[in-house]
């Protein structure tokens, strides 16, 4: 299983998935993460403003886990085959291990297609 999680500083998960632009990968086997590489997105692909239906460097991945996360970008990872999972602490290989041993973390529903952001 291939886990990214957003990160923008490298060091703890940051909230409002749609806006990161950085994401430690991990390969998790086993329950035993390992951290597989780091991924730095374009402006032009964060997931918020992203309207593409082409290929996205975030598709080489099962999961996404952030602080925070809104509906419409959950829905947008799902049309991917992504899964989208709310982050239980701050330390990336923690926040992997305890999505890995609990389980995905739902985001909250809402109206889907806008994020809590105010950006339309």
């Amino acid at each position: 299983m291939r886990i990214a999680v957003a990160s923008q500083n490298f060091r703890t998960v940051t909230a409002h998935a749609g806006k990161a632009r950085r994401f430690i990968l991990f390969d998790a086997k086993a329950d035993q993460p390992v951290e597989a590489g780091r991924l730095e997105l374009p402006r032009e692909l964060m997931l918020h403003d992203f309207n593409g239906d082409g290929p996205h460097p975030l598709d080489q991945v099962d999961v996404v886990i952030a602080a925070s996360a809104g509906p419409g970008f959950a829905r947008k990872m799902a049309a991917r085959g992504v899964l989208t999972s709310i982050a239980q602490h701050a330390d990336p290989l923690t926040a992997v291990r305890l999505f890995l041993v609990d389980g995905p973390v739902a985001p909250p529903t809402g109206q889907l297609g806008r994020c809590s952001c105010g950006a339309r």
